[in-house]
């Protein structure tokens, strides 16, 4: 039997699969959305390298992955009806990491993240009526929570329907954590709710960079409108991989819903922009919280189309303040104690992260898929 992993080609999802892949045993089924198994087989190839050889991810193919070309918009993932009974009679697991991380577009979201997630919902529905379901896993985000302010956030107190939503992504994943709970048995479900995931504590190479632009342009700056003390809530991709995949794995959790969050070690503005400026040799940035209003002025004022060159970073800027100033601690005391575990501080890892990203122009030195190279199982 195998575990289902959906968004494989995406960051989180890429991360799940590699860990799987490297640390268990399991067969996997990948969803993939692609026309053809060669443009497949690419996407996959793109999103793993990170973390495999190409020797590796060949032998993965050939014994333990299965690639299914898929879709969660569409009624039954895209597939025929004798294949998705097929699918349905080879899953025990799932492992949601499919979204759209868009902030903009509402009707993306609602597609991608409410539709994508209830037509995975049911398919976890019609493993349990054949054969049992060990574990539907949908990774959710804090952004659940909504609009926070200087706040402790236990899980079972982070969804509040009267508070206000930062925009369409965190609001259909609210709304998708609901239809897991009202449409999977009790029991069969974990959600998890990563924090900023920024890098890996492992190495320097990533290859998500849009927030770290947004780092990048403020490490720039001499003065920012953040309060020292505020704290940033951000983990490393393999701790979050690690935790995903462990309480997928684990029997018997004593929770049904975890946050894969920096908790109360989350770091203070000033102890990042510290070890950053001690690692440049340095002095860093003052800090001015007063200014914020005049900031997020300027930052709406240059994100406009006629911004001009400094728009993309303005815009990056308009989309992560939110959760660079709502100081807000969200408590992972569940993760910690079911897997015995805790992320590494933003602050060890944090400056060879930026120097790569930075070297590398905020491009991953991606290598192609081979050109007529054989397909899975070939």
């Amino acid at each position: 039997m195998s575990i289902l992993v959906t968004g494989a080609t995406g960051y989180v999802g890429a991360y799940v699969a590699a860990e799987l892949l490297q640390k268990h045993q399991d067969p996997l089924v990948l969803l993939v959305r692609a026309q053809s198994e060669a443009e497949a087989m690419s996407r996959l190839w793109h999103a793993l390298q990170l973390h495999l050889s190409l020797e590796h991810f060949r032998e993965f193919l050939a014994s333990r992955v299965r690639v299914v070309l898929g879709d969660v918009t569409l009624p039954r993932l895209g597939q025929g009806e004798a294949n998705y009974r097929t699918l349905v009679s080879q899953l025990h697991g799932i492992i949601h990491c499919a979204a759209a991380l868009t902030r903009k577009s509402e009707r993306t979201c609602y597609n991608v993240n409410l539709r994508g997630a209830l037509t995975v919902i049911q398919l976890a529905r019609a493993i349990d009526a054949d054969h049992g379901l060990n574990r539907f896993t949908h990774v959710s985000t804090e952004a659940v929570a909504g609009h926070r302010q200087d706040e402790h956030v236990l899980e079972d107190a982070a969804i509040d329907w009267q508070r206000e939503d930062y925009d369409p992504y965190a609001r259909t994943k609210k709304l998708a954590e609901h239809l897991v709970r009202e449409l999977v048995p009790a029991g069969k479900f974990v959600i998890v709710r990563p924090a900023i995931i920024l890098g890996d504590s492992r190495h320097a190479e990533t290859t998500q960079f849009d927030m770290l632009r947004a780092f990048v342009a403020l490490a720039a700056l001499p003065a920012l409108p953040f309060s020292p003390d505020a704290r940033l809530d951000i983990v490393p991709g393999d701790f979050i991989a690690e935790s995903i995949v462990g309480l997928h794995q684990k029997p018997g959790l004593r929770y049904d819903t975890y946050h894969l969050s920096a908790g109360s070690d989350a770091e203070r503005f000033q102890a990042i922009a510290d070890a950053v400026a001690h690692a440049r040799g340095k002095r860093g940035p003052v800090f001015v919280p007063w200014t914020r209003k005049p900031f997020e002025l300027l930052v709406n004022l240059l994100a406009h189309p006629q911004g001009g060159e400094l728009r993309r970073g303005a815009m990056l800027l308009k989309v992560f303040m939110p959760y660079l100033f709502w100081n807000t601690v969200f408590d992972n005391q569940r993760i910690v104690e079911e897997l015995g575990q805790r992320p590494k501080a933003f602050s060890s890892y944090c400056y060879p992260l930026l120097q790569f990203a930075q070297q590398h122009h905020f491009r991953y030195p991606y290598r192609a898929w081979p050109a007529g190279a054989p397909a899975q199982g070939s």
